[in-house]
């Protein structure tokens, strides 16, 4: 779901209309159809089904035919939309690359027209771990209409409301510029995230200062839920930044204190990983005084502000706990595969003193390869002579047994020469023998080709 910007260069008035319509009748119809577009945009049919072929040729929407057949919008439409939203109020002149991608975002650099870079965040959530969350979680109350466009727009609308109120409270998180359907512009910070800080002059001070933001957020009434390595940024002059506000739960929240235990010891198994630090005691939520609700303020004014209903309050509370369960889930994965890639660096880093010893190795395993080759062949020749030697006894056997019968009176001769073959090794067991002593020649050649191959293979 990569955003292609060109199309914003050519598209027209009418297709603009033509997606404003099937976004507004998949408010309540899953799938759109012609009829109902054509009344909403008011163009003539043959004008809205020519528009609707060009729409689909760049998958700006697609057609779906369950009861019926009809359209609906995809994410590049509805990035679309909102893109084009921004650029007529000012706010975009350009779109650059994409500087950032997560498993409900993407984010790109883009141009406003005083020539400033900000960052354009687009939510995308349906993808990756929130695939199958509709199928295994029902959050939206039993109801299958609402679709990830939707849920997308409400998440934008959270975080923009979250981000607004903790600007305005002096903390040090990014400038909100304009938020529409599930885009949020916002400003550059000149920094990037821990996860790719490699090494700090002062470890310890920045670990304070991170756990001191998250006090001052639950000062406010709000615990952030999501407070990692991911979403803290570190500048140059080790300055600490927040982002990501999608999952931020009241104090009242009855997983509130869970939450917060989560992110402080998160944060601090990752310094201690990485930059060898840590913080001994974290402060209890319980203990920490609320200065002010933010939380309320915002349920009582920020949505209300961006347009929200109760419904969509409501859905949006129960998108955020379906957020928090995946992210803990998240975060255990993410914890394994640092611990994963620092011991493949302790490797990196032995890899000379491994390659000296194993041509040493080599060498010595070619010695002690030499005498088992010899000790193999004097084994076989000494299977050979068992072989023939077995094979020597029976005629021994029989001249023996010949002559002490001769000397026992009273016998015949037929009852001899019946003693004498019962007493005689069959053919059957004859053979059996000779596999037997040729299933160990075999044996020991096998031995001796693996014994050549792992010399050579460590040559190589």
């Amino acid at each position: 779901m990569k955003l292609d910007a060109t199309i914003l260069r050519y598209i027209t008035k009418d297709e603009i209309r033509v997606l404003t319509a099937i976004e507004m009748g998949m408010k309540n119809h899953e799938v759109v159809p012609v009829q109902l577009i054509e009344s909403i945009a008011k163009l003539k049919r043959g004008g809205t089904f020519k528009i609707i072929q060009g729409l689909l040729k760049y998958k700006l929407i697609q057609h779906l035919n369950k009861q019926y057949s009809g359209y609906s919008l995809t994410y590049q439409g509805y990035d679309t939309l909102a893109i084009h939203t921004f650029m007529k109020r000012g706010h975009i002149r350009e779109i650059g690359s994409m500087i950032g991608t997560g498993k409900e975002s993407d984010i790109y650099l883009c141009v406003d027209n005083d020539g400033n870079e900000i960052v354009l965040k687009l939510a995308r959530l349906g993808r990756i771990s929130f695939r199958q969350v509709k199928n295994k979680r029902d959050y939206l109350n039993g109801r299958s209409r609402h679709n990830w466009l939707y849920l997308s727009r409400l998440g934008a609308i959270k975080e923009f409301t979250f981000m607004e109120a903790l600007h305005g409270a002096g903390l040090p998180v990014p400038s909100p510029i304009s938020q529409n359907r599930h885009a949020i512009l916002m400003s550059l910070l000149p920094a990037t995230t821990l996860l790719n800080v490699k090494r700090m002059e002062r470890p310890q001070k920045v670990l304070n200062e991170a756990i001191d933001i998250a006090i001052r957020i639950a000062r406010l009434g709000l615990v952030h839920s999501d407070f990692n390595q991911f979403n803290i940024l570190a500048s140059e002059d080790e300055k600490i930044y927040v982002i990501d506000f999608p999952q931020m739960v009241s104090r009242n929240h009855k997983n509130a204190n869970e939450f917060w235990m989560r992110d402080l010891e998160c944060l601090n198994s990752y310094f201690s990983r990485r930059f060898e630090v840590e913080c001994a005691e974290f402060p209890k939520l319980e203990d920490i005084e609320i200065e002010r609700n933010l939380d309320e303020e915002i349920k009582a004014s920020g949505y209300v502000k961006q347009g929200l209903n109760k419904k969509e309050i409501e859905d949006l509370e129960q998108l955020n706990l379906v957020n928090l369960k995946e992210d803990a889930n998240l975060e255990e994965n993410e914890e394994e595969e640092g611990e994963e890639e620092e011991n493949e660096e302790g490797l990196e880093n032995n890899e000379e003193n491994k390659e000296n010893s194993e041509e040493s190795l080599s060498e010595e395993e070619e010695e002690e390869s030499k005498p088992e080759e010899d000790e193999n062949k004097s084994n076989e020749e000494k299977e050979s002579q068992t072989i023939e030697k077995e094979q020597k006894e029976p005629e021994e056997t029989e001249s023996q047994t010949a002559v002490k019968e001769e000397n026992k009176p009273g016998e015949t001769e037929i009852e001899k020469e019946a003693e004498r073959s019962e007493k005689l090794p069959t053919q059957d067991q004859i053979k059996y023998k000779i596999k037997k002593q040729l299933s160990k020649q075999n044996k020991v050649k096998l031995h001796q080709n693996k014994v050549k191959g792992a010399i050579s293979m460590k040559e190589f």
